[in-house]
């Protein structure tokens, strides 16, 4: 079953086609139907050389429509901060009893959010949360002393990237029962904040390309000239 709807999402596809966004769309609303809301996901790959530290962009950005999806949140803070995490909708909030509780790897949540002052004891969990990408970073808007608002963006719908292999930025930006006019929205919105990240050192074209995949779709290239 699975392979034949596989077949089905490739029976349109052309590798060596690039589409406009439009098409894009279309081609994704006609995919088979599974029996979960899929997540819109974009890959772009960007000029730059990922092995230069001055290079790598990375960041975070809350999208202007929500992803549509729950978003469960742990937050480690001292008293002082708890109220307003609960206030803002954490999932789990507390600081020594929840790294006792994740220090076996058995997460149970997707964004870490902490203070700067607490950073020391989330240190603790690095090699838990490192390698799931979950560890906090200023960078990425989850350590802060504003809990609450960074609580409340990520709960909303906020994508955070970073430069991978072959210069390489990837993320989810909206969910396939979504508007079209909410996913180009958002995907506009990804697209202008890399912009503005732009490494100073990078030279020549900077938005190489571009694909648009749901969770079991195919990468569709989408045209990159409006950008």
């Amino acid at each position: 079953m699975k392979e034949t709807r596989y077949k089905k999402d490739l029976a349109k596809f052309d590798a060596e086609k690039i589409y406009s966004f439009d098409e894009v769309l279309e081609l994704i609303a006609g995919q088979p139907k599974r029996n979960f809301i899929e997540s819109v996901d974009v890959a772009i790959q960007l000029g730059i050389d990922a092995k230069k530290s001055d290079q790598n962009v990375r960041g975070s950005l809350t999208l202007p429509h929500s992803l549509g999806k729950e978003i469960k949140v742990a937050v480690f803070v001292d008293d002082d901060k708890t109220a307003e995490a609960k206030e803002a909708g954490a999932d789990f909030v507390g600081s020594d009893d929840l790294i006792e509780k994740y220090k076996d790897g058995n997460i149970d949540f997707d964004v870490a959010v902490t203070t700067p002052s607490m950073m020391k004891v989330v240190s603790k969990l690095a090699k838990v949360l490192g390698p799931k990408g979950l560890m906090p970073n200023p960078k990425s808007g989850t350590v802060t002393d504003n809990v609450g608002q960074a609580i409340k963006d990520v709960k909303h719908g906020q994508v955070r990237f970073k430069t991978e292999q072959a210069g390489v930025v990837q993320g989810t930006i909206a969910n396939s029962s979504m508007d079209k006019e909410k996913i180009k929205d958002n995907l506009d919105s990804f697209v202008t904040e890399l912009k503005r990240l732009k490494p100073a050192s990078s030279k020549g074209l900077y938005i190489k390309a571009i694909y648009l995949s749901t969770t079991m779709g195919p990468g569709y290239r989408i045209d990159t000239s409006q950008y």
